[in-house]
């Protein structure tokens, strides 16, 4: 199976990070440091090789370091099936940032076709008692990675959706106005549901025919009100009957937007939302490792894993156990903790880096 791999990067005036340049391999990286050193900075550079926002959703203006405010780069030499890419990223005075491949400007979307990254942060230790949108975006991640069209097609979603919203509070009852509209969200909120259904059904049979010491979750999809359609003409249709309701709200009350994804501990039969912390991260833990073996025998290898503050709640024999999956999966790996103990199951099947602060500039040195 070939690597998916970062083997170099290098940041330039982004977040804590002055000039900081990294030579690494395909094996794991641990990376290691105080709070507050920069160790997730090098994360999120990380995230932004693949499509969206990265890892903080943040924008590119505060991505930058202060108080320069210069702007950022970040360049790195991405292997991907036996090919070799350079990637430039960067932004300046806080504009949308740019992406250059081979020498050549391309979209984010792009990324996506080359680079397949996972995540999971502390932020997502609540994702199963909080908000809907939080699990519409985790599952977009996981769906993206299959479908590097999905993010195509949710944009296209998005911003149609935008200007119906926009005659919706106008009051405008004109049926004309709102046919094209609701025409190409049909086409786009079909696929999208038809995607993520997909997702799902290949991700239960990674976890049904993995042996690991994580708890496997059964997913499913809800809507806040009632089922989504099951096909595009019916999605027109919906769209059609609901725009005075919607026109009450302010809002589209109808389609994939609506969606929420519900999770139970398959083997106690227990709701996701109603079990312990420790049990919510481990089906996290499951669903990402789920998501990367089913990409690797999809693809031919699994993606880039980032994995912030990943020991946190994880005793030391199911911390051991994640490594050992980790390094049986053959993905690159990276991940955070504050001190290198947290690493040892690992030995020299990874590389370590440590990351210090001195009055807010981080230094990173490989150990």
């Amino acid at each position: 199976m070939s690597p998916l791999a970062l083997t170099a990067l290098t940041l330039s005036h982004f977040r804590s990070h002055k000039v900081a340049r990294l030579s690494v391999d395909a094996r794991p990286v641990a990376i290691w440091g105080p709070n507050g050193a920069g160790k997730t900075n090098i994360l999120e550079a990380v995230s932004l090789f693949s499509p969206g926002r990265g890892l903080r959703r943040a924008s590119a203006e505060e991505m930058t370091r202060r108080p320069e405010a210069l702007g950022w780069k970040l360049t790195g030499v991405l292997s991907v099936q036996d090919q070799v890419h350079e990637i430039e990223i960067w932004s300046e005075n806080g504009a949308a940032r740019q992406v250059r491949i081979d020498g050549k400007a391309a979209s984010q979307l792009a990324l996506g076709r080359i680079a397949r990254v996972l995540w999971l942060i502390p932020s997502m230790d609540r994702l199963w008692i909080e908000g809907a949108e939080g699990r519409r975006r985790f599952l977009d991640r996981m769906v993206l990675s299959f479908d590097p069209g999905h993010a195509e097609a949710s944009l296209a979603y998005e911003k149609a959706m935008r200007e119906r919203n926009r005659l919706l509070k106008d009051q405008v009852r004109d049926a004309h106005w709102y046919a094209a509209l609701e025409m190409q969200m049909a086409q786009h909120g079909h696929r999208i549901d038809q995607a993520r259904q997909a997702a799902l059904a290949r991700v239960a049979v990674a976890q049904a025919g993995a042996e690991t010491a994580f708890p496997a979750a059964e997913l499913d999809l809800q809507q806040t009100e009632g089922a989504l359609p099951d096909s595009e003409a019916d999605l027109r249709e919906a769209l059609a009957e609901s725009r005075f309701r919607d026109m009450a709200a302010g809002r589209t009350l109808v389609g994939p937007h609506r969606t929420d994804l519900y999770g139970v501990y398959a083997a106690k039969g227990v709701p996701a939302k109603d079990c312990s912390t420790g049990e919510q991260k481990a089906l996290l833990v499951s669903l990402i490792l789920a998501n990367a073996r089913a990409l690797a025998g999809e693809i031919g290898a699994p993606p880039i894993l980032l994995l912030d503050e990943v020991s946190a709640h994880l005793d030391a024999a199911r911390r051991a156990a994640l490594y050992h999956e980790i390094c049986a999966l053959g993905a690159q790996a990276w991940m955070t903790g504050t001190g290198p103990e947290l690493f040892a199951e690992l030995g020299e099947r990874a590389q370590y880096l440590e990351v210090t602060d001195t009055n807010g500039t981080s230094a990173v040195t490989a150990r």
